[in-house]
């Protein structure tokens, strides 16, 4: 089976590297920036191609490594070209393999697979892709064969179907993207302290590090500390009161999730008054 491209960004490098050093055959990479497809290439080990239809007939399985609006619009072109029995996926983690319209009039066999990881660099994701847990989804002919890809590299993997892939999106963006937007809050509040940015920076790493890390060691639920755990209404209240209306709102929204996860470890604990603070 020879894999090849269409994108030659963070995604399209990453997944192309991570193949390549687990033996896999690469065709190799067509970018609309030849530039970004050369680049891939060398890195890869593998050649470039000058339209998307001469990479597809030079490829068996063909990743199409483009941003999600231009997903569809890939297709429609290749499609039209000899692309009959070949394995077409792409990597969004919101789209389903029913972007592929027509699949079976053109005999072609549609996949998303997403792995769950935040894809950072060109160049040195491929390092961390051991780690990530992929998810699949399309047709069930080649489904097994696809699971059984990354089984065989030491992947965990999961199937999913199509119609929730919006939702496990909205998982992943909670899960990665919103928690940036809680430290960069975080860190904005330590400011209004008198810390400058650098150091508040600094100052929250270690708290940011072992949180994630006892999370991921022991769970959500054991792993919570802090005045919502302790039912702790006094000190919550006094947050609440030194806040702006933004802030108290978010703090207020996601504390909300947070009280579900501390009746959880004490399902025993009176949170009425807690409750009644959070609306």
């Amino acid at each position: 089976m020879r894999f090849g491209f269409i994108g030659a960004g963070k995604v399209g490098c990453s997944l192309g590297k991570y193949f390549a050093c687990h033996g896999k055959e690469l065709s190799g990479y067509y970018s609309r920036t030849k530039e970004h497809a050369k680049d891939a290439a060398e890195f890869t080990g593998s050649r470039v191609y000058d339209t998307p239809e001469d990479l597809a007939e030079n490829s068996d399985i063909i990743f199409l490594t483009v941003p999600d609006a231009r997903i569809a619009e890939v297709w429609e072109q290749l499609k039209r070209g000899n692309v009959e029995h070949k394995i077409i996926c792409h990597c969004s983690g919101a789209l389903s393999s029913k972007v592929f319209s027509d699949v079976t009039d053109t005999a072609v066999y549609g996949y998303s697979v997403h792995p769950l990881f935040a894809v950072s660099s060109r160049y040195d994701s491929y390092k961390e892709l051991s780690k990530c847990y992929f998810t699949i989804e399309g047709a069930i002919e080649y489904l097994p064969f696809i699971r059984e890809l990354f089984i065989e590299m030491g992947n965990p993997v999961g199937t999913i179907d199509a119609g929730a892939k919006i939702k496990y999106h909205a998982a992943a963006a909670v899960c990665s993207n919103l928690i940036v937007g809680m430290i960069a809050m975080s860190e904005r509040l330590l400011t209004d302290c008198g810390f400058d940015a650098v150091s508040a920076h600094a100052a929250l790493q270690p708290i940011v590090q072992g949180n994630v890390a006892h999370i991921a060691e022991v769970g959500t639920v054991d792993a919570l500390t802090g005045p919502m755990e302790r039912n702790d209404v006094e000190t919550v209240e006094k947050h609440l009161m030194c806040l702006k209306d933004d802030e108290k709102a978010i703090y207020q929204m996601v504390s909300r999730e947070v009280l579900k996860v501390a009746r959880q470890r004490h399902p025993d604990t009176d949170y009425g008054r807690m409750e009644e603070l959070l609306k």
